[in-house]
């Protein structure tokens, strides 16, 4: 009786907590179908407010997905190695670069971003161009990369992984790739599930960073809540999460069968 209460109780806590962030979702994506929100689902039901929002900000939901794709493309060049490196490596000054890696998480994305503006900005081109964007992206997101793949590392034998393989005549080129990789892959998948959702979603750097030609889905998101009307916003909204939930879902469902694999 008392593990039943108690499981009743954990339950309703569950539900109350899902419910207190599920339910302003289904609201905000409601009022993007509605024709006027202060009526309700009775003024009717309309998709003309997610037309209009595709016609003004398609372009920066593409740009969105290209810059997301492309800091998960240089995070994971960038990131397996230096993980591998600094798991072999182990020693003070590793530990120190591991550190160095991940100062960005203690520091706020708008000091990032005018860091970066303080030293890149009087490259024009670059400073107008959606690779300035990506740069803030992957100093933000690298760590998360680096650590997902780092903690798969201290899970297994990595250098009995490395002798055996070099014992057979594999070069240090093959050993990493068809050894130490597909080993690392929970951890690669987890990262780049966390840095393709950062990206997407990150406003704060991208907000300082932007140019009126290089808008992402989060600025573009803020600019329709700002200047027009809440049910354009909405749809906005609604738009985002057609975009961005199957394709979480995807990679959620990929890393599942990886590590059952």
């Amino acid at each position: 009786m008392r593990d039943r209460m108690i499981f009743t109780a954990q339950l309703l806590f569950t539900l109350s907590v899902a419910a207190f962030l599920v339910v302003p979702a289904i609201l905000s994506i409601t009022a993007g179908v509605t024709v006027n929100y202060f009526r309700g689902l009775q003024s009717g039901v309309t998709l003309q407010w997610v037309f209009q929002v595709w016609e003004l900000y398609s372009n920066t939901i593409l740009l969105s997905f290209i810059i997301a794709l492309a800091t998960l493309a240089v995070t994971l060049l960038v990131g397996v190695p230096a993980a591998y490196a600094l798991h072999v490596r182990n020693d003070r000054v590793s530990r120190i670069v591991e550190e160095i890696i991940t100062l960005p998480l203690a520091i706020p994305g708008l000091a990032i971003a005018l860091a970066l503006l303080l030293t890149y900005g009087g490259f024009g081109s670059f400073r107008r161009s959606w690779l300035f964007i990506l740069a803030g992206h992957v100093v933000f997101t690298l760590p998360f990369m680096v650590r997902s793949v780092m903690a798969v590392f201290g899970t297994i034998d990595v250098k009995t992984l490395d002798e055996g393989a070099a014992s057979l005549g594999a070069a240090p080129w093959q050993r990493f790739l068809d050894v130490i990789v597909p080993n690392a892959i929970p951890g690669i998948l987890a990262g780049s599930l966390m840095v393709v959702t950062l990206s997407l979603g990150e406003f704060n750097l991208t907000w300082m960073l932007h140019t009126p030609e290089t808008k992402t889905l989060p600025v573009g998101l803020a600019d329709s809540y700002a200047s027009m009307r809440l049910e354009v916003a909405s749809a906005y909204t609604l738009i985002f999460f057609v975009m961005i939930i199957p394709l979480l879902i995807a990679m959620q469902m990929f890393a599942d069968q990886s590590e059952s694999k």
